[in-house]
């Protein structure tokens, strides 16, 4: 037992299996299982004739169990953005890992040489001299490292150019020992969120268009192309249709979010937080047990599912302020209020656990071993 869980042998943090929501420990992050069991299997549907298969991003849940829950309905691996990311994954029995982000420092190349040897590692690449470095420590461990060259395809953050600057690096790879050139990821971020779905169908066309076209110019000089991956929630049915594309790294599917929920996808809100009012300053302010260090902001307040006729207004760091339409309900010391978040992401990330309900009651408790992994 490590000094981080104490909750996992204390009654008031780890409450008995069938305890009702009311009487979890608030702020409780909680999971309801059977609108998430319907959306790991919709998304599993959607993937699971092929060619272009799901590899889940562990940043949206950074749960083993959730993990692991993918895998058995027929996820490939998982995504993950950071190397202790990884190294969870690894320890839950993840056999394929793919690190959508680079690797530039001498001692985390190591720790991925060392990963190497005991799952298939994949990580991304942009830059020539990056690729040396992760050569030289992986040959020096006895390791081969996966590589997937980034390519910018309009997110304009990391990524080399689609066409010859791609190429280049998928050349100097296949002539050094202690890496294998695997192929190419493009994330079309940009596009994840539009809401209009046409215009977002077109910078998804275009994007992919870009990456695949890149994918072909590789092979075109006898380079073996296995791996093109992409995607996200928003356009997970446009880039897991897009032909070439083999892989789709969507991850808030499995939650969803304020943001999400505008776009009409066919997944429902399963995350939500239930907290405690306690403090009522007049019959149109109350005050929650809730605030920054639980929910996060950057895509806005998130939104009370109920009762209704309160309003979040703002958040402190300990407190949530809410306004109260008086004419249609009163609340009272020890109400519950419940949110749903406006980022999962993020939110999930301030969070040692889950309370996994089912019909509203306790069905299990798991772990957020991910939390804080951001090294």
């Amino acid at each position: 037992m490590t000094e981080r869980e104490p909750w996992m042998t204390d009654p008031l943090y780890n409450p008995a299996t069938g305890t009702p929501k009311e009487q979890l420990p608030t702020p409780a992050l909680v999971v309801d299982v059977e609108v998430m069991e319907a959306n790991l299997a919709t998304m599993a549907r959607f993937f699971e004739n092929g060619p272009t298969r799901l590899r889940p991003h562990f940043k949206t849940h950074k749960c083993p169990i959730l993990a692991q829950k993918q895998v058995q309905v027929g996820a490939i691996g998982l995504t993950c953005a950071k190397l202790s990311e990884a190294e969870v994954l690894a320890q839950a029995g993840i056999q394929s890992i793919l690190i959508a982000n680079e690797i530039v420092t001498p001692l985390k190349i190591a720790r991925l040489a060392e990963l190497s040897k005991q799952r298939q590692m994949i990580v991304a690449v942009d830059d020539a001299e990056n690729i040396r470095l992760i050569s030289q420590i992986a040959q020096e461990a006895g390791a081969t490292v996966n590589l997937l060259v980034e390519v910018n395809v309009g997110l304009r953050r990391c990524g080399v150019q689609p066409g010859e600057p791609a190429l280049v690096l998928a050349r100097q790879i296949t002539r050094l020992p202690g890496v294998h050139f695997s192929g190419l990821l493009g994330y079309e971020g940009h596009t994840v969120l539009i809401p209009d779905l046409p215009t977002r169908q077109v910078n998804v066309q275009q994007a992919m268009g870009e990456l695949v076209r890149t994918a072909d110019r590789i092979r075109q000089e006898g380079i073996a192309v296995e791996i093109v991956s992409a995607g996200g929630t928003g356009t997970y049915f446009l880039t897991g249709s897009f032909p070439g594309v083999t892989e789709v790294e969507a991850g808030s599917y499995l939650f969803m979010d304020t943001r999400y929920q505008q776009l009409g996808l066919p997944f429902r809100n399963s995350l939500s937080l239930v907290a405690t009012v306690i403090s009522v300053r007049g019959p149109s302010r109350a005050i929650l047990d809730a605030g920054m260090k639980v929910l996060t902001t950057d895509n806005g307040l998130p939104e009370v599912i109920s009762p209704p006729g309160v309003t979040l207004v703002a958040l402190h760091e300990e407190h949530g302020i809410l306004e109260v339409d008086a004419t249609r309900v009163q609340l009272h010391l020890g109400d519950l209020v419940e949110l749903l978040p406006s980022h999962v992401c993020t939110t999930v990330n301030l969070h040692d656990r889950y309370y996994a309900l089912r019909n509203g009651h306790l069905e299990d408790i798991w772990p957020i071993s991910g939390r804080g992994k951001s090294q």
